[in-house]
């Protein structure tokens, strides 16, 4: 059986990291997803790095699986005619491009959707279309430090952190990705495809949650809290005999079975420590009795008394652990593919588990290019056709 999107065409027109990643979930999916960049390609993160293998970026392999590649001058008369051909057999397109660029390059959401009123049109940018700041680029640094995620991130008396990772990117690419499903869905109730405008900036307010409803509640601006959380204890990082891990206790009777696994069961009695908002006023406290506890023995000592009575915990993994874990090697977390250039490859796998539509690598992240003669071979003989 074929995947969940199978049927749909998804014409990509977007690169880095937040389009790449929303289309490369299509195409897991099923979807066909054909991404299309200037001649000799156009997508930075062909070069961004070390590390490449064999000259092929890390980066670029993470967000570019089962897609095909062509490559099309989008400023030429010639370019602006073959986008048009495809679209006009595609359901989805999808650039990030900076508001306006796709109205002065001729091929804008008005014009597609003339040529075919059933395609869905997913605009990402850093600001949105709309607004004072829709014309500025958008980078995930500048989107974390304006949306006021580094402002909460980091330790108490440190600096502000961004995340270790482009945290924005990949939210909105997981939006992006909702968004287009969603569109799909109504358009078999309409008939009718519509436009959607998605920003990293928009994306990045909205995963502040917890944080921003404390704010919006009490007025009182939010600080960084390192490794703790700013509603319930504990629910941080500690110490132990051999290294770090995190305790997160989310209820009180998580908590009178931590006081009874570190040994102080009358400690959960304690009126300072009785309920969760008596732990959050007495954090400093409370964290002071439990660091001393966890330094007593191993990280695996607790992990496995904590697991034993069901109270949530994990070490701190570094990534070479994180592939040797078995739990993700049951998963299929951790996948192989053999790429014409860079030999085999190490990826990491969908945590899209369908029991029929099965997610399925279908093929490698693309060479620049590499598929123009199966794509762009007929449309052209097509044209020939029509021109005599």
């Amino acid at each position: 059986m074929g995947g969940a999107l199978e049927g749909i065409k998804v014409l990509d027109l977007s690169r880095v990291l937040a389009g790449p990643y929303c289309t490369m979930i299509l195409g897991d999916l099923g979807a066909d997803v054909i991404k299309v960049e200037a001649p000799g390609g156009s997508d930075e993160t062909r070069g961004w790095g070390p590390p490449f293998q064999k000259g092929v970026s890390a980066y670029y392999l993470c967000a570019n699986r089962n897609k095909r590649s062509v490559t099309i001058d989008l400023k030429s008369e010639e370019g602006k005619a073959m986008i048009e051909r495809l679209v006009k057999e595609s359901d989805v397109v999808i650039h990030n491009f900076k508001t306006g660029t796709m109205e002065r390059l001729g091929i804008g959401y008005e014009h597609l959707h003339s040529l075919n009123n059933r395609i869905v049109f997913c605009s990402i940018t850093g600001f949105g279309e709309t607004g004072p700041n829709r014309e500025l680029p958008g980078y995930d640094f500048i989107i974390q430090a304006m949306s006021g995620l580094m402002s909460i991130t980091g330790e108490a008396d440190g600096e502000p952190q961004k995340l270790g990772v482009a945290i924005t990117d990949i939210l909105t690419g997981l939006y992006a990705c909702i968004g287009i499903q969603a569109a799909l869905l109504e358009r078999e109730r309409s008939g009718t495809g519509q436009k959607l405008d998605i920003s990293l900036y928009d994306t990045a307010v909205s995963s502040l949650v917890n944080i921003a409803s404390n704010y919006l509640m009490s007025g009182k601006i939010p600080e960084r809290l390192g490794n703790h959380h700013a509603n319930i204890v504990p629910y941080q990082t500690f110490r132990t005999a051999d290294g770090e891990m995190v305790i997160a206790v989310g209820n009180d009777k998580q908590f009178e079975r931590l006081c009874k696994v570190i040994g102080k069961p009358d400690l959960a009695a304690d009126e300072r420590f009785q309920t969760n908002p008596s732990r959050v006023a007495h954090r400093e406290k409370l964290t002071e009795i439990l660091q001393e506890s966890f330094l007593m023995y191993s990280t695996a000592y607790w992990k496995m008394h904590c697991d034993h009575v069901n109270i949530p915990c994990g070490p701190i993994q570094n990534l070479a652990q994180v592939e040797q874990d078995p739990q993700l090697t049951e998963r299929n977390m951790f996948i192989g593919m053999e790429h014409p250039t860079a030999g085999p490859i190490r990826m990491v796998g969908s945590p899209l588990k369908l029991s029929r539509t099965k997610v399925n690598y279908r093929h490698y992240p693309p060479e620049a290019g590499e598929h123009n003669e199966e794509i762009l071979g007929p449309l052209h003989q097509g044209t020939d056709r029509n021109n005599k």
